[in-house]
Order: C-alpha cells, then sequence, then structure tokens
C-alpha cells in the first residue's frame, strides 16, 4: 500500500499543519461506501480508500461538477427597506451562471499545469474521475448596492465544497472531502474587509477558486514525486 502518496494528497489540499493519519481507531466512523477517515485534514471531513495505491494513476477526467445554492428571497431594490443585519442575499441567474462558469475555468486552468498527470476524456486503468462540487452557496454581497454609503465587507460568500476521487473503471470512489469555506476578502483569514463591488466581489471569487485549485494540483502531483 502507498498510503504516504495516498495522504500527501490530503495534506496539500488542505495545507495542513499536522500531518495527516488514517483513523483505524475502534471507534472511527467510516463512510457510507466504507471509507476510513482521515485525522488532520483540515477540511472538515475526509475519507480514504487505505487499500488502492494512487500512482497507478497518471490521467485524470473531470467530472461534471454540481452547484447549488441556497435559496434566498429576491428583497426590496430599495437600500433603506433592507434590513441592517440582513447577510445572505438572493442571486440571479446571471450571478449563478457566472460563478459556475468562473470557478469552472479556474480548476480547470490549474489542472492543465498539471507535472504528472494529463487529462483525458476516456476511462482507463491509469485514469482517476475528479469530481467537485459547491453546495449551499450564499451571496453576502446585496445584489445592488444602492445609496451613498459605502460597503465593506470581510466575506463575499460562502459555500460548501465537495471533492472526489474515483476509479474511471469501476467508478468506485477512492478519495473524498467535504469542507464549508467562507470566501473571504483579501485571502484565507486575513481579516481585511473590502469595499463590494462587481470587481473586488469577483476577484474574490476568483481568489477563492485558485487557493483550492492549486491544493488540488499540488496533492495530485505530490503523487509521483
Amino acid at each position: 500500500m502507498k498510503k504516504t502518496a495516498l495522504l500527501c494528497v490530503v495534506a496539500l489540499m488542505a495545507a495542513c499543519a499536522a500531518e495527516p493519519t488514517l483513523d483505524t481507531s475502534a471507534d472511527a466512523v467510516k463512510s457510507f461506501d466504507g471509507l476510513t477517515p482521515i485525522k488532520n485534514a483540515r477540511m472538515g471531513n475526509a475519507w480514504i480508500d487505505a487499500d488502492v495505491d494512487l500512482t497507478q494513476y497518471n490521467k485524470i477526467m473531470p467530472g461534471n461538477a454540481e452547484f447549488e445554492f441556497r435559496a434566498v428571497k429576491k428583497g426590496p431594490r430599495s437600500s433603506s427597506m433592507r434590513r441592517s443585519n440582513e447577510s445572505e442575499f438572493w442571486i440571479s441567474d446571471e450571478a449563478k451562471q457566472k460563478l459556475v462558469d468562473t470557478v469552472t475555468a479556474v480548476f480547470d486552468e490549474e489542472l492543465q499545469k498539471s507535472k504528472s498527470f494529463t487529462i483525458v476524456d476516456k476511462p482507463g486503468p491509469d485514469v482517476l474521475i475528479l469530481v467537485g462540487a459547491m453546495h449551499d452557496i450564499v451571496s453576502n454581497v446585496p445584489p445592488q448596492l444602492v445609496g451613498r454609503g459605502e460597503i465593506y465587507l470581510s466575506s463575499v460568500g460562502e459555500g460548501t465544497l465537495i471533492l472526489e476521487a474515483r476509479d474511471s473503471l469501476s467508478g468506485e470512489t477512492i478519495y473524498r472531502a467535504v469542507d464549508r469555506r467562507r470566501m473571504d476578502s483579501g485571502g484565507a483569514g486575513s481579516g481585511i474587509p473590502i469595499q463590494a463591488n462587481s470587481v473586488t466581489t469577483w476577484a474574490e471569487v476568483r481568489r477563492w477558486a485558485r487557493r483550492w485549485a492549486v491544493r488540488l494540483r499540488e496533492g495530485l502531483d505530490s503523487i509521483h514525486e
């Protein structure tokens, strides 16, 4: 078994400070499909098939990505009618599609830079299917910034990130990670509010997507290093 290679993926994808280890204790709770939980994954929850050697793979086939948005009612257009404590806002269909296109493009760009994996469109014995999803996506940015007051935000939104690696022939899931992350302004954990507008908001979305896409690419490349 190549446990070191398996766990390198988790460590790099999650920017883990402590070394990740397989949780094989008596009270360890496996996933519904039998994957072993990982300690110190720093991605909320993560599981892996400890019996699979990932070094047998050197190609990746992107799977269909899923994007689900939290149901938020469309509020009044007037800023004076908007509640001061309101923090979740309606997202237009146009903005939803732009988010899907932006995140997808960033991940595609980073995967193309992989030094160890090539992207293919057909399954094979050396092909991993990568499946990503964002669920319960929430916007913290008012859809219309009306009025003279400036709005500063420490987070432009948040969502639950789900990543899976599957064997392309059997469809078996080898790795799964689930974590809810904020799209912090200025980068992860900066805590520096930014003035919200269309330019800064989409820059933060791209920054968030790029951070996770780079970790995914580095994690994949570490398997063969």
